[in-house]
């Protein structure tokens, strides 16, 4: 008996000791010595997407990065397809990580597009929501879903639709204003009036799809009068832009 539990005494240190071993070996692996803060369930930084660089993708959208990096106050007037959003809120998200801006700001109108969704349920924020998805997409592929979220709660990103802009004062922000050519004449000089002191504003829209009756948008006179000011860019994208499936260029030219 004594020799028998001298053996399983023994096996049960060797057990234990390769079992730590193992442990060790595994959390080694794991948490290594350069990087021992690293989960495989906790890392949000996978979900980071926003990291990717961008770049234009012809001459139109590289005068569009440029302007947007020199003016104050920018103008992206093109077709469908062309990335005047993407890039305005790539470039809204590059800026808040510089510390460039301490927050954005981003504002379309709650204009339905030739068809009324009737009654929707729920609060401000779920009513709002389907005019604001765009807006939503574009920063969820530039910051992730997580980070958004946060971003949102924390209030460094804000999404509020073009009613309820009137009165404010935009100081260090990165404003864009998506969806332009569904805005009146007044509407837009309410919203171009918004920019202070440290901020630059995008306003983004294409003329030809205008959802307001004929000569009420007001995008395409703005665009035409502040041409001229040495301090706005202006920047006209064409058909040529477009970067969505070929077929979508095509179909322009034609409809």
């Amino acid at each position: 008996m004594g020799k028998r539990s001298g053996r399983q005494s023994a096996r049960a240190k060797s057990n234990k000791k390769s079992g730590e071993q193992s442990e060790s070996a595994t959390l080694h692996a794991l948490f290594s010595p350069s990087n021992d803060e690293w989960h495989p369930l906790g890392d949000e930084t996978r979900d980071r997407s926003y990291v990717k660089n961008i770049r234009p993708y012809g001459v139109n959208q590289k005068k569009l990065l440029e302007a947007m990096g020199r003016h104050p106050l920018v103008l992206a007037v093109g077709p469908a397809g062309t990335g005047k959003t993407y890039l305005a809120v790539a470039k809204a998200v590059e800026a808040l990580e510089n510390g460039d801006v301490g927050r954005i700001v981003l504002s379309r109108p709650a204009i339905e597009a030739g068809e009324s969704l009737g009654f929707l349920p729920g609060d401000l924020h779920d009513k709002l929501a389907p005019y604001l998805r765009p807006l939503y997409d574009a920063l969820t592929d530039r910051l992730g879903a997580k980070r958004l979220k946060a971003s949102l709660s924390d209030g460094s990103i804000e999404i509020a639709p073009v009613a309820y802009m009137r009165g404010r004062t935009l100081n260090n922000a990165f404003i864009v204003i998506d969806e332009a050519q569904n805005c009146t004449y007044g509407q837009l000089k309410m919203l171009l009036t918004r920019l202070g002191w440290h901020s630059t504003m995008v306003v983004t829209g294409d003329p030809d799809q205008t959802d307001l009756l004929d000569g009420l948008s007001g995008l395409p006179t703005i665009a035409d009068k502040l041409d001229a000011l040495d301090d706005v860019g202006v920047v006209r994208l064409s058909k040529a832009d477009v970067v969505r499936h070929p077929l979508v260029g095509n179909m322009l030219k034609v409809l």
